[in-house]
């Protein structure tokens, strides 16, 4: 049986779609496979470390978005 994949309707800013794009450009990728390939390292990652939740869940994320412009 082939897994079949599902469709996710995903609103995001025209900023981080831009920078999506640049990103998945670098990396040969289209943006949807962009975004698949960053969740699925998330995913990975929070299976690794066993958390399932941020301990500092109400806190700034420390991620400066114009470093990778």
């Amino acid at each position: 049986m082939v897994d079949k994949k599902k469709q996710v309707p995903l609103r995001i800013s025209s900023k981080l779609y831009h920078d999506l794009a640049r990103w998945a450009e670098d990396d040969f990728r289209s943006i949807n496979g962009q975004i698949e390939y960053i969740l699925t390292e998330c995913v990975k990652q929070r299976k690794k470390n066993g958390k399932y939740v941020s301990e500092e869940l109400d806190e700034p994320l420390d991620v400066d978005i114009e470093e990778f412009e």
